[in-house]
């Protein structure tokens, strides 16, 4: 597989298992993984200014290969552009409660 296809974005709803598998494709693939909640949260979950957040995404997918996940739409558009992969977890409302 080359660098391109090594750039999947994870997503769906909370809950879901998006951080659960883009982990373990990170760890198969062995590529790193971004999780945007830990970019995206601060001490005492206190959100950062969105131009800081945006930055942050921007640095963490630099790079050739990498696994997001997330659902934040301030960083789709820096995500699905430079994603080769998209997998999308939708499960029914009762099965992720």
């Amino acid at each position: 597989m080359d660098g391109e296809a090594k750039r999947i974005a994870v997503i769906g709803t909370t809950g879901s298992g998006k951080t659960t598998l883009a982990r373990q494709i990170s760890n198969r693939l062995g590529i790193p993984h971004v999780e945007l909640d830990a970019l995206h949260w601060e001490p005492n979950w206190a959100e950062p200014s969105a131009e800081v957040f945006r930055d942050r995404v921007d640095r963490a997918l630099r790079g050739d290969a990498w696994v997001v996940d997330g659902n934040y739409s301030i960083a789709r558009d820096l995500i699905w552009t430079r994603a080769a992969t998209i997998v999308w977890i939708d499960y029914a409302l009762p099965l992720i409660l």
